[in-house]
């Protein structure tokens, strides 16, 4: 929008930061909150032995769910049978063995994916008030990918289920709640969000992209999600939240809705906070199994992949239970 104002009018020259929290080298920000005690939390969560990786598929003849401006994964075949033929181009073994092997272009945060922190930024500085121009050159020289793909993630996670929660099978296009609301979804689901819980939110968002065609999907495009407050920032960071993960692709609604502010909450939390957000997650596996048994907690565990400079990075991350 025009008329929106600038991300620091929005968000005011008071707005919480964590900057220098964990010292001036730090690259993984509220990831730090999981030490060995939020890894057994994790670990005591687990009752049944129940597994539930959370990665979209990807190359999937629907598409895969991806930003407006990025492009699904581009996958080829380089050796298959036809290419061992007379005159192909498959390599000779000794002892005759033959192979697939394939390539593929992809967005590295065109599938489920983590963010570095580094990743979104206003008035020139990125995460631990560095300067912006670190991301020239060909890659990310700061926060970066990598030290949260080097760091995992792994913790006491907790699915609130807002879609199931207002009686949907997916929220509306540009439909908002609060942290106000996932209290409350919670205390409906008989579970609590506590310090330092990995805090995972289904919308049934993925639900949608998979149910309609990719028309309908980018028509008008605006995801439901969080929305932006004061308040609402200053209660993430006393919750110590690490991670925020969402079935959305860029886990608030679009355009916050009084401001017109495209994400703020990427500036709030991910640049200013230094909180991890995953996106893209598929959740509706685990969502039914939590339902069906009441319990809402599991560990959680993630690794994005470790790649040099990267803005982000894919995840397939698993859910024990």
């Amino acid at each position: 929008m025009a008329d929106a104002p600038s991300m620091a009018e929005l968000l005011g020259d008071d707005t919480p930061k964590n900057w220098g929290k964990w010292g001036t080298d730090d690259q993984i920000g509220c990831l730090n909150y999981l030490d060995a005690t939020q890894v057994l939390r994790g670990v005591s969560s687990v009752k049944a032995g129940q597994v539930f990786t959370l990665q979209c598929p990807m190359g999937l003849p629907h598409g895969d769910p991806v930003f407006p401006g990025r492009a699904g994964i581009e996958r080829e075949m380089i050796w298959d049978q036809d290419a061992f033929a007379p005159g192909g181009v498959g390599p000779s073994f000794p002892g005759g063995l033959r192979a697939s092997d394939d390539k593929a272009t992809m967005f590295l945060q065109g599938s489920s994916q983590y963010d570095a922190l580094g990743h979104a930024w206003y008035d020139d500085r990125i995460w631990n008030d560095v300067d912006a121009a670190s991301t020239n050159g060909g890659g990310m020289s700061w926060a970066s990918i990598m030290p949260i793909a080097e760091h995992g993630v792994v913790g006491h996670g907790v699915l609130i289920d807002m879609a199931r929660h207002r009686g949907k099978e997916w929220l509306d296009k540009g439909e908002t709640f609060t942290h106000h609301d996932l209290e409350e979804a919670a205390a409906a689901q008989g579970v609590a969000i506590s310090e330092r819980d990995v805090l995972l939110i289904r919308t049934g968002w993925l639900k949608y992209f998979y149910a309609v065609s990719n028309e309908e999907f980018y028509e008008g495009f605006i995801e439901p999600g969080l929305t932006y407050s004061r308040e609402l920032v200053e209660w993430f960071q006393r919750k110590e939240i690490p991670n925020l993960v969402t079935d959305t692709i860029a886990n608030e609604v679009t355009y916050d809705p009084e401001s017109g502010v495209a994400l703020p909450l990427h500036a709030a939390l991910l640049r200013n906070l230094g909180l991890s957000m995953a996106e893209i997650i598929w959740l509706d596996d685990l969502a039914d199994a939590c339902a069906a048994d009441g319990r809402w907690d599991f560990l959680y565990t993630a690794a994005p992949l470790k790649i040099h400079e990267a803005t982000g990075a894919p995840v397939n991350p698993v859910a024990i239970r």
